[in-house]
């Protein structure tokens, strides 16, 4: 009898067992992109695992909302539409929310389950919309990129060479942390996000391999702590889009098609129902400050192509918008933030950026005429895409920061005007700040009440290396 019973009761747990749901998480958080006065686009990724499991991060199918309230407690609560997780989507849910209120904190959780009514709330996170208009507050953001998996998890070599410190690489880039702690209202990856082509013997080349980039990127807890607390827009760059120095030709994978939609799929930068996107934009953020966001890698012309008035990075089109919005703009400050450098100098081999000669130069120094024809004042650049720290000044008058790498492992030292393997050999650029000793890190701007702008940069523990404040200039 007791055999018997033991059988049954046997039977029935595993029964139970088969029949029970497998856990679900989302061990990539949650992310606010693109905030607006009135706007923002929530994303997260329901997932089969905590984290990491063999190299990657599996999905898993099931349903989600977000939830929304003006205070921690969830006392008023306002929910999107249900979202289906897919495997054709990589399990992302993701929704552009609208109505609400300029410079107004937020705070929002990911309602999720296997089915609608198995749905239970995750942690709180939260983001903040950017101030009216006419809003004359301080308003503060960072601007970083170029975040090597590869290099901080196993060093420059592969073999653990100079790799992060083995805590770290728990947690994910230390730089996360210090911009967390200094709370910007909200971030700029202003390209290379991910890295498809490091390691090389493993590049990325179809979109399951593309996706696991992403997947390894995002779960670092300091990244889901900071992305958690702190809205961003996104910007791409080659590493990211296809390889080293990409365009738009040729036959090597990953395909420019797969690379700008994978881009499109993986961060909050569009709004998902958005049938023909562009991610070259602009916001008014207040009455002193208005940004732009430059693509490019969708449009330009060929890198091999002789430099000439028929070459282009932008593409007819964006440039024409570029120079609308900026004539268009009353701002105090209009700061435009580019994936490449457009002054640099940089490493005189190159050819697919603006201070290339070979490259892009002479869209480059057309541009830096107009401004100067046009009496543009109070114009800076902030870039990406150079590997160290630097403030130069265009034989114009132009100004452009450099927000160098997010990690140590990807950083390095870069070239100073003059040097003749630079791309000003004559030193005609000025410098006023270049990094002497290599480290990650990466750009804080504040622009404050007594129309101020300053340009900060720190290393990637959030030590401030070189400060720059740049007052209006009379137009």
């Amino acid at each position: 009898m007791k055999t018997m019973l033991t059988t049954v009761l046997t039977t029935v747990l595993m029964i139970a067992a088969e029949g029970a749901a497998a856990p679900l998480f989302h061990a990539q958080g949650e992310m606010a992109g693109e905030p607006t006065q009135t706007a923002v686009i929530l994303q997260s990724r329901l997932t089969a695992a905590e984290g990491l499991k063999d190299g990657d991060v599996l999905g898993a199918p099931g349903f989600a909302c977000f939830e929304l309230a003006r205070e921690a407690e969830f006392r008023e609560v306002v929910r999107t539409e249900w979202l289906e997780a897919t495997e054709e989507r990589d399990f992302i849910v993701k929704t552009k929310v609208t109505g609400l209120q300029p410079g107004t904190k937020y705070f929002y959780r990911l309602s999720f389950g296997e089915t609608r009514e198995s749905a239970k709330p995750g942690p709180v996170r939260s983001f903040k919309t950017l101030p009216a208009t006419d809003s004359e507050g301080a308003v503060k953001f960072v601007v970083g990129n170029c975040m090597n998996y590869a290099f901080f998890q196993r060093g420059p070599k592969g073999n653990g060479e100079g790799a992060a410190p083995a805590e770290d690489r728990k947690l994910g880039y230390p730089s996360m942390e210090a911009i967390r702690k200094l709370q910007p209202d909200f971030f700029v990856g202003a390209g290379d996000n991910v890295y498809y082509d490091h390691p090389v013997a493993k590049s990325a080349t179809t979109q399951p391999e593309m996706r696991r980039k992403w997947h390894e990127q995002f779960v670092q807890p300091r990244l889901v702590s900071l992305f958690g607390d702190v809205p961003a827009f996104w910007m791409k760059d080659d590493h990211d889009y296809r390889f080293n120095d990409a365009d738009p030709t040729g036959d090597k994978a990953p395909a420019h098609a797969l690379g700008i939609n994978t881009f499109l799929e993986q961060v909050p930068v569009v709004d998902p129902a958005e049938r023909k996107p562009t991610t070259y934009r602009t916001y008014r953020v207040n009455k002193f400050l208005q940004i732009w966001m430059i693509e490019g890698r969708d449009y330009r012309s060929a890198n091999s192509l002789a430099d000439g008035p028929n070459k282009s990075l932008w593409g007819a089109t964006q440039k024409a918008w570029l120079i609308q919005s900026l004539r268009n703009s009353d701002a105090t400050f209009r700061l435009i933030i580019s994936p490449t450098p457009m002054i640099g100098p940089d490493d005189g081999t190159k050819r697919d950026n603006h201070t290339n000669p070979d490259g892009f130069r002479k869209e480059g120094d057309a541009f830096f005429a107009w401004l100067k024809e046009r009496g543009m004042k109070n114009v800076f650049i902030l870039c990406g895409d150079r590997h160290w720290q630097y403030h130069s000044i265009h034989p114009t008058g132009a100004e452009e920061f450099c927000c160098g790498a997010l990690n140590d492992e990807n950083s390095r030292l870069g070239p100073k005007p003059g040097s003749p393997k630079s791309t000003d050999p004559q030193g005609l650029i000025k410098q006023p700040y270049n990094q002497t000793e290599k480290s990650g890190g990466f750009l804080q701007v504040t622009v404050t009440p007594d129309k101020t702008a300053e340009f900060s940069f720190y290393d990637d523990r959030g030590a401030l290396l070189y400060k720059a404040a740049k007052s209006v200039t009379p137009r």
